[in-house]
């Protein structure tokens, strides 16, 4: 039988066909096919079916191939490599049916990046997606794991990927050639004419894999990686997050089946506890098959950030070490960085309050951020926020933090706390102007995200509980001054939200630290916030125990505006408490001086008190006063709400029904404009009362069910509207 070579060559030229002309029908190099004629390499059978085709050869010069040139191999053509996704591939149904579309959508987008963090179950994905789409491929579909973030394992070489594509190609080994660009050039060569699948997987770098990716093909290369491989220009991105609790507790009983946790409750906070992340959901519910662990007991493993890492291992998978393959490839720059964001307390952080952690330039920041957002160790997103996975979180704290100084963790506390106390004193200034705040000493921040009074509720909105958290920072490593003025600077917006367990909660470690600083008049406006947060939440009782000790920490610092602030709280706690008549006396008082001294909310507000004392006392008329005086000078519409809704209580109180009824739609106008729920809910309620003294309880319950859709406590202890709702008469 003719060797192939001979053959094609006698053919070709009987047929007075150029080697060039040859080499355009067939799209392989001339070059190439000079060496396939003259018998220097061997030819595979995409060349062959080619070069029958392209001379009209009926079959002949294919069946030279499939005799003798590759006796005993199978060609790549069909092979299906792909190893199985798994049993428990569980969920992604959107986007396995995303990444299936884009496989098989059109030509130029034939290099795709499946990307994330470690463990998030990307190979499991694009193996799904590609053995989805096999047959749209007829010439197969082949796996290459480049070990770029396997533990232990060295990662292949460009040179070694191309080497070992080109012999799963049919190429021989003895006619490869021996420098990278050969290899390079001959796979693009063989890729030209072939439609397949390459899944690349477990890539660490877009060098690894140029050689494969940069030629011309009607082939798909999708490439793994935990990394976004920003330098693949031409390839489309497919980030992979963490599993949906849904999809994660399903996962957890696909693999654990009847061991699984048989309480929802119980699997839903596992799964939660495991960062939804898969690999984390798998070892857990490995655990749960090798017997020995209660469902609770395990939980409350996880639940713990001292031990949960720990029981994310089953002594072949371990999270942390997965984590730890990408965290020790990173420069020391970003490992700092990345142990330094431990230090907050939240998982997002504004990209300032990176900055402030760093204690770096805005522009070396971000450069280190971008860095760790491609390897998917952090989250940068357009808000403006840098943040964590819990685990990662975890993780950062256990092996990243530690490798950084203690005195360089206490400055970049330090700069984390004073930075966070200068931004809440600015948010405070704009939504409460007129309040007093004890100087700091701090400058004012650049470049905050808020520019007026809603901006700035809304930055408190989603700070507030990081901020909480930063009181105990700022308590734990002694910056006891910078303790206390953030959770007294906080007090307002906690007020204003009826927040009482974060107030408490911080006010109590604001008050130790005061102590501990030896602060009398620190310790007497944390004892008097202390009290305000316990009148608010219906324990008059310890609120004047509050103010009392305020009272004697304010005389031993000689501090009149707190001693007479403190007489104006504990004025209020007694009004709640039914002492109307020495409460009118007190606020009759802390008038007078807050009159002379020029503090008008003071004023509005010991107004208010007055309003109310009068009232309880049936002195409609001094209380009728004070309401209206008290609403003139309201300055903040918050104020204006509050002032608007003592006005209605006092006509309402004094059997004025028209009055009470205009007031009230007043206050939930104002209240709505203030963005306060609490005021609105209590004009809606007060306008409710107002229905049903007057008979009309349908009236009554609409207003009443329209201020219970804003889901916020009134406190029948220190509100007169939610006491005459919640009376016999009107329970529903």
């Amino acid at each position: 039988m003719p060797d192939f070579g001979a053959e094609l060559k006698r053919r070709r030229l009987s047929v007075g066909m150029s080697l060039t002309g040859l080499a355009a029908s067939v799209h392989f190099t001339k070059g190439y096919l000079s060496k396939v004629e003259n018998g220097k390499v061997r030819v595979n059978r995409d060349l062959a079916k080619a070069c029958d085709q392209a001379l009209g050869a009926g079959g002949e010069l294919l069946a030279l191939v499939a005799e003798t040139t590759f006796t005993g191999r199978r060609s790549a053509g069909g092979i299906v490599g792909l190893p199985d996704s798994g049993r428990y591939f569980v969920g992604r149904d959107t986007e396995l049916e995303a990444l299936s579309a884009l496989l098989r959508g059109r030509d130029d987008g034939r290099v795709g990046v499946v990307h994330g963090m470690a463990g998030a179950g990307k190979t499991a994905l694009a193996v799904a997606a590609a053995r989805r789409v096999a047959d749209s491929f007829p010439d197969g579909c082949l796996f290459f794991d480049l070990r770029g973030h396997t533990p232990g394992a060295v990662e292949l070489s460009p040179g070694e990927a191309l080497h070992r594509l080109l012999r799963l190609l049919d190429v021989p080994a003895d006619q490869l050639p021996a420098d990278d660009d050969g290899l390079a050039n001959l796979v693009r060569d063989q890729l030209r004419g072939r439609r397949m699948i390459l899944v690349l997987d477990n890539v660490r770098s877009a060098e690894q894999i140029r050689g494969i990716v940069d030629g011309e093909t009607p082939s798909r290369i999708l490439v793994t990686s935990r990394g976004r491989l920003p330098a693949l220009d031409d390839a489309w991105h497919f980030p992979v997050g963490v599993l949906p609790a849904a999809d994660a507790v399903r996962l957890l009983r696909s693999v654990a089946g009847d061991r699984a946790p048989e309480d929802e409750t119980v699997a839903t906070e596992i799964v939660r506890h495991c960062g939804q992340l898969p690999l984390a959901v798998r070892i857990v519910a490995a655990r749960f098959v090798a017997g020995g662990w209660t469902a609770a007991r395990l939980r409350d493993r996880l639940a713990d950030e001292t031990t949960r890492l720990g029981a994310l291992e089953d002594g072949e998978r371990s999270v942390a070490t997965a984590f730890a393959v990408s965290y020790e490839a990173l420069p020391g720059d970003q490992r700092r960085l990345l142990g330094l964001l431990a230090l907050h307390p939240a998982a997002a952080a504004e990209t300032g309050t990176v900055e402030a952690l760093a204690g770096l330039e805005a522009g070396e920041v971000d450069r280190l951020v971008d860095r760790l957002h491609d390897a998917h160790l952090v989250v940068r997103d357009e808000r403006g926020y840098v943040e964590l996975h819990d685990l990662m979180r975890t993780f950062a704290a256990r092996h990243a933090l530690p490798q950084v100084a203690p005195g360089e963790r206490d400055v970049a506390v330090r700069r984390l706390v004073e930075h966070l106390v200068a931004m809440t004193v600015a948010a405070d200034e704009l939504a409460e102007p007129y309040r007093f705040r004890p100087a700091t000493g701090l400058p004012a921040p650049s470049g905050v995200p808020f520019s007026d009074a809603e901006g700035a509720l809304t930055w408190l909105g989603a700070q507030w509980p990081a901020l909480a958290d930063i009181v105990g920072t700022a308590a734990r490593h002694e910056l006891y001054d910078r303790c206390w003025q953030l959770a007294f600077v906080l007090r307002a917006f906690f007020f204003r939200e009826k927040l009482f367990e974060p107030w408490i909660r911080t006010h109590e470690c604001a008050l130790a630290a005061a102590r501990a600083a030896g602060d009398p008049s620190a310790t007497g406006m944390i004892l008097n916030n202390l009290g305000m947060a316990h009148l608010e939440a219906g324990r008059p009782d310890d609120a004047v125990r509050l103010h009392q000790q305020a009272q004697e920490q304010f005389a031993l610092a000689r501090d009149d505006r707190g001693t007479i602030d403190a007489l104006s709280s504990l004025a209020w706690a007694r009004l709640y408490r039914g002492e109307a008549e020495p409460a009118l006396a007190d606020l009759a008082t802390v008038l007078t001086v807050y009159r002379r001294t020029g503090r008008t909310r003071n004023v509005v507000i010991a107004l208010r008190g007055i309003a109310l004392a009068s009232a309880a006392l049936d002195r409609f008329p001094e209380a009728l006063a004070a309401a209206a005086e008290a609403a003139a000078l309201a300055q903040l519409p918050v104020d204006r709400a509050m002032s608007a809704n003592c006005e209605a209580w006092v006509h309402f109180r004094a059997g004025h029904s028209a009055d009470a009824e205009r007031c009230y739609h007043r206050a939930a106008e104002v209240a709505d404009d203030a963005g306060s729920e609490y005021e609105r809910a209590r004009a809606l309620t007060g306008l409710g009362n107002t229905a049903a003294a007057r008979g009309d309880r349908a009236t009554a319950s609409r207003w009443w069910a329209e201020a219970a859709e804003y889901r916020v406590t009134l406190n029948p202890a220190v509100l007169g509207e939610a006491e005459y709702r919640n009376r016999p008469a009107f329970a529903e």
